[in-house]
């Protein structure tokens, strides 16, 4: 039986393979696009979260993705400018966001607006973020942390 060494490169895990065996590598190796991996990202904090979900629909400047956290979440969730601000600036350094153009549609805004818009990468983590909550709260639920719903 032999065993496969895993070696750190990047952000990534990849098999090593002795040199005799190179001419199977390409057959057992997992493809990489020089994308980080996913699971790299998680978990993320809540501001990333909320900002990422914000950013689904469309492209939104930093207020508005202030105001959709918030009315989405009834008011429960509230980003501060310090917090989204530092959030955003990270999130484009990690390439989960990007900075884009104002958009045609809007006539009269604020041109020093800077809009946002969720990158394919940031799309993939948003969805493996959401697929680990998901799997939390089905831990939680099994534990009978979280009360079953009233069907009356």
């Amino acid at each position: 039986m032999k065993f496969l060494h895993y070696i750190q490169c990047e952000y990534s895990y990849r098999e090593y393979i002795p040199e005799e065996e190179s001419d199977t590598r390409k057959s057992i190796m997992p493809q990489t696009n020089n994308e980080p991996a996913i699971e790299s990202f998680l978990p993320l904090t809540p501001a990333e979260f909320e900002i990422l979900l914000a950013l689904v629909d469309g492209d939104l400047h930093g207020y508005a993705i202030m105001q959709e956290v918030t009315g989405r979440t009834l008011g429960s969730v509230k980003l501060l400018p310090g917090t989204l601000y530092r959030a955003l600036t990270r999130m484009v350094e990690k390439s989960l966001i990007r900075h884009v153009g104002q958009p045609n549609s809007v006539d009269s805004d604020d041109e020093r607006r800077r809009y946002y818009n969720l990158t394919a990468l940031g799309g993939k983590v948003l969805k493996a973020e959401a697929e680990r909550l998901s799997n939390q709260v089905k831990a939680a639920k099994a534990k009978n942390l979280i009360a079953k719903p009233n069907r009356t």
